[in-house]
Formats: C-alpha cells, structure tokens, sequence
C-alpha cells in the first residue's frame, strides 16, 4: 500500500489532486490507514494511470469517469483505445517536429497536412459513393461537373486550415486509418433514420426538463444520453467535440429557427446551453 504522498511523488499528481479525485469517486484509495490516511494499491496505481492517459487529451473528468466506471468495457479496451489516441497524437507531433526541423535548415515551410492527396481523393470517392441521389446530382449541376466538383473538394481540403481542422478530427476517432474507415463505411440509410428518430425523442424529453438547472441530473442524465447517441452514429471515440459544435449549430439559422418552431420559442438556445453545461464544465485538477 502506498500513501497519497507517495502516490504524488511516483506519478508527479499533486496530493491536492489526488484528494479531488477521491473527493468525486473518480479515484477512491483502496483502504484509509487507522489514523485516517487513505491508502492505494497497485490495482488504484494503474487506474491513476488511465486517468492521467485520457488527461493527455484535456478529456473532461466526468467523462473519464463514466469511461472507467463503464462494465461493458474491459480494461485492455480501454488500453486499445488511450493507445491508438496517443499513437495519433505521436504521428502528428513527429510531422511538426519535421517540419520544425526543415524550417531551421531553410529546406521549407511549415507542413501540417494529414492527408496525402491520394488520401484525399479516396475521400472524395467514397463520400460520392455513398451520398443520396439526390444530393449528387445537385452538387453536380452546382460545380459543372463531377471533375469539376472533384477539383473543388481536393483544392479545399488540402488547405493549412482544414488539415489542422482534420489533425484534431482524426485524434477523435482515435487514428487516421479509424476515420478514413468510418468515411468509408458509414452507418446505412436505415440506421442513420434510426439514430435520427432517437435524437428526436431525446430533444423531446429535454424540453420536457427545460425549467430544472442546467447542472441537475435530470438535465444531465439527458444531454449524455444524445452524447452517446450522436458517438454510436458518428463512430467517434470522443463526442465531446461533436456535441460542442452541435451547440453552435443549433444557435445558427436557420436551425434555431426550426428548433424554436418544432420545440417551443428559445428552445434551441436551451439545448445549446444545456450541451455546453455538461461538456464544457471541467474542474482546473
């Protein structure tokens, strides 16, 4: 059994921490000594160590919680998923320390680029491939043409800002090769209906909570409910991301427009404030 102390000094967590952690159930100490002192063992060192991987990644604290506390996920799982995160996290911060590396030899610029062009191409392919009908006939008659559009889309994504966009993206998904698979393979027609209609229930019971604080459970209990529903569908490893920007969606027109109508006036501000409440509230430990 190790102390707090000696749990701070091995891991570099301040003891301040370490009380918090115990404080909101993400960490609790093994036993507590007769004198009161809390007490760790080896099975506490390693779950420690899980936290401090998924801090890596600024995750907030209640979610690594949730993920550890989780029964259906065994604790290699949890390993295969902090790796293939730091291994994508490494490959991004090898380009840029190349790139650092050409600039003080004066061989070029800076690169950020995550995805090569053939990359990019197999992108646009399997993004044609799979869209409605309808939509791609539309796009088509809009650039003049498939090449035409084809052109548009490599021109825009190899872009600086949309590859730093994608750098972020792709540790998302947890690696480059998990998300050109989910751009390859998305969800069926059938499926995505599915996950839409469930949505639409969720959004319904949360309107339903609209006069509880935007911290009560009742609240929060639903906003991570859409969280895990808007992951499944998007096959994120991480939807903390996803569900901000779809706090920022909902506040643009003309979706708060149809928001406020479907669901009653100032509904779609709710719901954005609501996400954001339970996302974006992270404690400084």
């Amino acid at each position: 059994m190790r102390t707090v102390k000696e749990i701070s000094e091995v891991t570099g967590i301040s003891v301040r921490t370490l009380h918090y952690y115990d404080e909101i159930g993400l960490l609790k100490p093994t036993s507590k000594s007769d004198a009161g002192y809390r007490l760790y063992d080896d099975k506490a060192l390693e779950t420690l160590q899980q936290i401090l991987f998924f801090r890596e990644f600024d995750i907030p604290l209640k979610e690594i919680k949730a993920v550890i506390e989780n029964p259906a996920l065994e604790k290699n799982e949890i390993l295969q998923v902090q790796r293939r995160m730091l291994v994508s996290k490494k490959e991004r911060m090898e380009r840029l320390i190349a790139s650092i590396d050409d600039i003080l030899k004066g061989d070029n610029k800076m690169d950020f680029a995550v995805f090569s062009k053939p990359e990019i191409e197999e992108m646009f392919e399997a993004m044609l491939d799979h869209m409605p009908d309808e939509m791609r006939q539309m796009a088509i008659k809009e650039f003049g043409g498939v090449e035409e559009w084809r052109k548009h889309y490599i021109e825009v994504l190899s872009s600086e800002k949309m590859q730093k966009s994608y750098a972020k993206l792709v540790e998302w998904y947890g690696g480059k090769d998990e998300y050109l698979s989910v751009v390859k393979n998305p969800v069926s027609k059938e499926i995505a209906e599915s996950f839409n209609k469930r949505i639409e229930v969720i959004l319904q019971k949360l309107i339903a909570k609209r006069g509880c604080p935007l911290d009560s459970f009742e609240v929060r209990e639903i906003v991570g409910e859409y969280g895990f529903v808007v992951k499944q569908l998007s096959q994120m490893k991480e939807e903390r991301e996803g569900m901000l920007a779809t706090a920022r969606f909902y506040r643009n027109e003309p979706s708060k427009s149809k928001l406020d109508e479907t669901y009653g006036e100032g509904a779609a501000e709710f719901f954005a404030e609501a996400i954001e409440a339970f996302y974006e509230r992270s404690d400084e430990h």
